[in-house]
């Protein structure tokens, strides 16, 4: 990542460049990437290829204007990260699903951050609703945040037997908000090209809920929520209280996406039945 990608990065965010790596700096850029970059799907629904590689990652976000889900919102912070100094490791995720079921293997990436003034970081900034700040890695008590009350654990064993055994020094560990479940997280480093599998899956598969809809949706600037699911626009404020309306006509979708996302279109979205659907990624 050179400096002028750098620049651009951090002239979306609205944020300055950090003097130092600090964990005060993760927290500023954390809440200001959930504000500014939406979590979305659009590229399933567009037909667009999701290559998980640093050059397209930054071209997309940084360049394009456009967000991502999971693989491409932390690849793409990670890279950022790294480049201002920070130490980042890339965790693969299962997430809990229906029943407490957990998803495929890679189903989600998300970092571990080390700041030069100490201590490790859960940062995560591609879950959609989840923490608006990092949460300390290591602490395993309750962490309050604006988007709720979260918990990191040990994991117990899953269906196979794998996770956190007696005695073992570390082992697989679980993210909870507001005491439920949200994903399962490995410790061991990754590399951002251990996720492809996950995403072509999730880009491609009927059975993910990423083919089955379209999704936009970023953290408002009072600590809500704004999200258009298709043309269903919901705004939820800080403490709730939620605005529903349904979108009239194709002009207003796409302002709606301009305005509101930062995400300029020249045609509205629609859900593509992967069954049907020619994509390469």
């Amino acid at each position: 990542m050179n400096s002028t990608q750098v620049d651009a990065y951090l002239h979306r965010l609205g944020a300055a460049r950090p003097a130092r790596p600090t964990a005060e700096a993760l927290r500023d850029l954390h809440l200001r990437h959930l504000r500014t970059i939406p979590f979305e799907n659009l590229s399933i629904h567009l037909g667009e290829e999701i290559v998980l590689a640093e050059e397209p990652l930054l071209d997309k976000v940084a360049g394009a204007g456009r967000g991502g889900f999971c693989y491409e919102l932390n690849g793409a912070f990670s890279v950022l990260l790294t480049a201002l100094g920070f130490e980042v490791a890339l965790l693969a995720g299962r997430v809990y699903g229906e029943e407490g079921r957990l998803g495929i293997p890679y189903d989600h990436l998300a970092l571990r951050v080390r700041a030069v003034d100490g201590g490790e970081w859960l940062a995560d900034v591609g879950f959609g609703a989840h923490s608006h700040y990092p949460l300390a890695f290591a602490e395993r008590g309750e962490q309050e945040d604006p988007g709720g009350t979260f918990l990191i654990t040990g994991a117990a064993p899953d269906a196979a037997g794998a996770g956190r055994q007696p005695g073992a020094p570390a082992g697989d560990l679980d993210v909870l908000r507001d005491g439920k479940p949200q994903y399962r997280l490995e410790v061991r480093p990754r590399v951002l090209g251990d996720f492809t599998a996950g995403a072509w899956w999730h880009s491609t598969s009927p059975s993910s809920h990423f083919t089955q809809s379209l999704v936009c949706s970023r953290v408002t600037e009072d600590g809500g929520r704004i999200t258009l699911g298709g043309r269903t626009l919901t705004v939820t404020a800080a403490d709730g209280a939620r605005e529903v309306r349904e979108l009239e006509g194709d002009e207003e979708v796409l302002r709606v996406y301009r305005e509101r996302f930062g995400i300029d279109l020249d045609r509205v979205p629609a859900v593509r039945d992967p069954r049907n659907a020619d994509r390469n990624g």
